[in-house]
This record gives C-alpha cells, sequence and structure tokens, in this order.
C-alpha cells in the first residue's frame, strides 16, 4: 500500500506562482482525467480558465487505459489518476516530472440503487438475494473496482455475487448501468451521486479499502507548458479544494 500524500494548503494567489512573472502568454494543456473525477474537473476548469485564460482540453476514462496510453506515447501533458499507483509508476519509468507528484483527492466508494430502501445501511442487501446485476468498474484498470472487490471481499460475499457482477470499462459505465436500469445497484464514486435525488446508498467504511488516493503528476510532454504547471498549483488552492470538497472528496 503506498502511504497517503497529504495535498499542500496553498493560498489562491499562490497557485499561479509557476506562470512566469504572473505575464505568460495563454496557452493549453491537455490533461487526462480519471472517470470519477469528471464532474469536479469541469467545475475546475471553468474557474481556472476564468482566472488565467488557459485552456483545458479535459479527456475521462479509467485510470489503467490511461496509463497504457501515456506509456505509448499520447500527448496528455497533466494525468489526474484515480490512485497513487499509476502516477508513482509513471515518475519512476520517466514519463512524469520528478516532485510534482501529489494527492489532489481522496475518493468516497458507495453502494447505490435508484430503488428506494433497496440499498441499506450495513450493506448487507449483497447477501440479501434481492438484486440480479451489480454493477463496478473493470478492478485491473479502475482503482474504485479494485475498492469494490475488496469490500466484496471482506463481507465475504465475493465468490457468491461473481455471476451477478456486470463490469463496465470504467466508474462512468458502472454509473450508467445503474442509472439505466442495467444493474439493480452498483458501487460507484461517491461524487457521482452526491447530488443524486431519492434511490438508496451506502457509504462504504473508508478502512473496508484501499484508500482512493487519487494523485495528480505533470508529464514529461508538459514540462514547458505554462498552462500544465499552472493548473497542477491551481489543484493545491483553497478556492480549488473547496470545489473538490463539494462532490464529496476529501482533501487532507
Amino acid at each position: 500500500m503506498i502511504a497517503r500524500r497529504p495535498l499542500l494548503a496553498a493560498p489562491l494567489a499562490a497557485a499561479f506562482a509557476l506562470l512566469a512573472g504572473g505575464c505568460a502568454p495563454a496557452a493549453e494543456t491537455r490533461v487526462a482525467v480519471a472517470a470519477n473525477f469528471t464532474e469536479p474537473a469541469k467545475a475546475l476548469a471553468k474557474r481556472f480558465e476564468a482566472r488565467t485564460g488557459h485552456k483545458l482540453i479535459l479527456s475521462f476514462g479509467s485510470s489503467g487505459q490511461f496509463y497504457t496510453q501515456i506509456a505509448n506515447g499520447a500527448p496528455y501533458e497533466v494525468f489526474l489518476s484515480a490512485d497513487a499507483e499509476r502516477p508513482v509508476k509513471a515518475e519512476a519509468e520517466g514519463l512524469a516530472v520528478a516532485g510534482t507528484r501529489f494527492t489532489y483527492a481522496t475518493g468516497r466508494l458507495v453502494l447505490w440503487s435508484q430503488t428506494p430502501g433497496l440499498v441499506d445501511g450495513q450493506g448487507a442487501v449483497l447477501s440479501s438475494g434481492r438484486f440480479e446485476k451489480l454493477a463496478i468498474a473493470e478492478p485491473k484498470s479502475a482503482p474504485y473496482g479494485q475498492a469494490a472487490v475488496e469490500t466484496m471481499t471482506r463481507l465475504k460475499v465475493h465468490d457468491a455475487l461473481k455471476p451477478r457482477i456486470v463490469q463496465g470499462a470504467s466508474i462512468t459505465q458502472a454509473f450508467q448501468y445503474v442509472r439505466t436500469g442495467a444493474a439493480e445497484l452498483g458501487f460507484v464514486a461517491l461524487s457521482q451521486v452526491i447530488n443524486e435525488k431519492g434511490g438508496s446508498r451506502w457509504i462504504v467504511q473508508a478502512a473496508w479499502h484501499t484508500p482512493i488516493d487519487q494523485q495528480a503528476v505533470l508529464l514529461k510532454t508538459g514540462a514547458g507548458n505554462p498552462a500544465a504547471r499552472a493548473f497542477l498549483a491551481y489543484l493545491k488552492s483553497a478556492e480549488a479544494r473547496a470545489i473538490i470538497q463539494r462532490y464529496g472528496y476529501e482533501v487532507g
């Protein structure tokens, strides 16, 4: 298990210290964003672009798939992973700029259903037989999927539930399975359902799975891009931290 690295507290003004003299021309940067962080990333991009004039080109998907693409030369310049493992690996393999990696959010796993009363406050529904399909993200490429497997293993229901599990390529697809009714319930990110009305949910105890410490890192392709560096600096600001917290993440 990789030890947590706390977010650095910094006033908003310091978030743009890496812009040369505060007057660098506007630029754009390509950002690979873990699927669970889709909505917060959009909100952050809107504020960041308004403040700096820089433009973010956001792509969303599973962290594992992004890592494979980055290792094969994809032109992303910033990587917002859903775990710490892949940014650490990117740094070790020379794909990322050493010293730029930090935890921007810690995610929470939730068992969610659109059906009121189906999901109870202890997750007992998992052993009740009251559903046909359970959605999770693919565990090998998506940290939230791995956390779901660890949770079911702790509850001693994973083996029994295997025939009922449907896997999405990312946490977004797992969420869509539940939202469209393809699965009656599923393990998703709290950020995806924090504003959902009705239904039923159980927020899984954080101690029941490997911490979902989501780390950001500057990729070598973005080393000379002021927009890439400024965005990473902005993620450490008080404004960005407040936005991230509103979506159900811990910022530590």
